[in-house]
């Protein structure tokens, strides 16, 4: 599996136990969506390896205990302590038309509607405070707020953000 066919389901942040369970956080909207998983992929050394679940049961605030099958012992589950999670694009849910997945804005063309191009979407910045788009302009990255002030429509279809960035914004980025 590529990791460009895929999104981050989360990470595994702890070991639970004597018997190989890991405690996950999840970095997704709706946790219980996934309560019924199968399998996973995880990222070791670059590459994406399939593992199989006996469970992965969702508590709260994202938090989930799970237990990956052949890994039966503290040993077995440090080794994964740290490891990001995926799943395949396509089982992400399907969104309305005005609705859209910050991962898919990479690539996307930022026009602001005063200023006009400000550049392409590079990277998402999901953090806990504010999420960001990182965007560059004339090979400087812009840090864009996500939000509906300022993000005032995309279309995902032409593969545009129109915007309305706060004044002064982009001049903090253009001062050496």
């Amino acid at each position: 599996m590529n990791k460009d066919n895929c999104f981050q389901l989360g990470y595994i942040a702890k070991v639970h136990g004597l018997h190989g369970e890991v405690g996950v956080v999840l970095d997704v909207d709706y946790p219980e969506d996934y309560e019924d998983l199968k399998s996973v992929f995880i990222e070791q050394k670059s590459r994406l390896v399939p593992y199989f679940l006996e469970h992965f049961v969702v508590s709260h605030s994202n938090k989930v205990l799970a237990k990956f099958e052949d890994h039966d012992s503290v040993e077995e589950a440090e080794k994964l302590v740290g490891s990001a999670l995926f799943l395949p694009l396509n089982q992400l849910a399907q969104l309305d038309e005005d609705q859209y997945y910050f991962h898919e804005l990479i690539g996307f063309e930022v026009l602001d509607e005063n200023l006009g191009k400000i550049g392409e979407v590079k990277v998402i910045y999901d953090l806990e405070a504010q999420d960001l788009l990182g965007v560059d302009h004339k090979g400087k990255e812009v840090l864009i707020p996500i939000q509906d002030q300022i993000l005032l429509k995309v279309d995902k279809a032409a593969k545009k953000v129109y915007c309305h960035l706060p004044d002064g914004l982009l001049d903090i980025y253009l001062e050496d």
